[in-house]
């Protein structure tokens, strides 16, 4: 076999692996999956009416469509943080030390866990859609270009933020550790625009919610699903999610490939 056909093979197998585990534990997913449809619902049903007076909308169906493109993408950072967990308990447990000893492609281990990480992270996303749905989000303007492009940007939103959670995990000592970690990935989405125009929040944040990768990401899938002002945040969320994604692969790969100590 080629080598090629080899790491295609091997990886296959690893993420067979870590979907079954997935599918044994679903304890850690849908502990993190619960955040962001609690918050959905506490900030609809809770907050809703208020918060859509806010940013000068008529009732709460405006503040469900504003909020519904920004819990999507926590959602994916939610997620990931299963991803650091999981790698970090391969790295404790000594099953990556295993793997090194075996006949297999050195890569696959960590394409397994990137590849299945998003696959969760769009299974998660959909279910959450599925929810904002259910409580009357709609995106009736969106075409088929737009729909694709705002799944597209998903998609590649999660596989920059699993190789950032991969390099969290690969570095922290303990399961424990790789958890605080990861907390970053969740908690950035509640320092951006996912629940209040940036505009709104005092000036000397504002900086720290516009320049980050959560932000131009979240505006972007408001204009692709509700028809808002796109501006430059499309590029700008590209080249977040090219730069993390390229970032987060060199990060893992050096200290995966590196001698143990």
């Amino acid at each position: 076999m080629s080598s090629l056909s080899l790491a295609v093979r091997d990886s296959s197998t690893m993420l067979r692996r870590n979907l079954l585990h997935a599918r044994r534990y679903p304890s850690l997913t849908l502990n993190l999956l619960l955040t962001p449809i609690m918050l959905l619902l506490l900030f609809v049903y809770i907050f809703g009416d208020t918060m859509s007076a806010g940013i000068g909308g008529g009732d709460r169906s405006d503040y469900i469509a504003y909020i519904v493109p920004g819990l999507l993408l926590m959602t994916i950072g939610s997620t990931v943080v299963g991803s650091a967990v999981s790698v970090s308990m391969d790295m404790t447990e000594g099953i990556i030390a295993r793997f090194r000893t075996m006949a297999i492609h050195r890569g696959s281990v960590l394409v397994g866990h990137v590849v299945g990480s998003v696959l969760q992270s769009v299974a998660s996303v959909l279910l959450v859609g599925a929810v904002g749905v259910a409580i009357g989000f709609r995106s009736t303007d969106a075409t088929v270009i737009e729909w694709l492009a705002a799944f597209g940007l998903l998609v590649l939103f999660a596989l920059a933020l699993t190789w950032i959670a991969v390099g969290m995990g690969l570095v922290s000592p303990t399961v424990e550790a790789a958890s605080n970690n990861a907390m970053p990935l969740i908690l950035l989405p509640l320092l951006s625009s996912a629940f209040v125009p940036v505009d709104t929040m005092p000036g000397w944040f504002q900086p720290i919610a516009e320049y980050q990768p959560f932000t131009p990401a979240i505006e972007t899938l408001r204009g692709l699903l509700l028809g808002t002002e796109i501006g430059n945040n499309g590029l700008i969320a590209v080249a977040w999610c090219l730069g993390l994604s390229v970032l987060g692969y060199l990060w893992s790969t050096s200290t995966f490939n590196a001698d143990p100590k």
